[in-house]
């Protein structure tokens, strides 16, 4: 019984529990900024596509 420590792997498995969450925090972090970025990219192109058709618009009605 003296060498019962010698096969304790608790703090083995706690930094192995340590570990997968930070992994599922870090995946989350990540698909978290991915989705706001996306979501910015596209919001950017649409306001792009809406003032380029208001150009062409201003262009065309001035020719009137």
């Amino acid at each position: 019984m003296a060498d019962q420590g010698w096969h304790d792997d608790s703090e083995y498995h706690e930094a192995v529990r340590r570990a997968e969450r930070a992994t599922r925090f870090g995946w989350s972090a990540i698909a978290w900024t991915t989705g706001t970025l996306g979501c910015a990219l596209v919001t950017v192109a649409l306001l792009f596509v809406a003032a380029m058709v208001a150009a062409v618009y201003v262009m065309v009605a001035s020719h009137y």
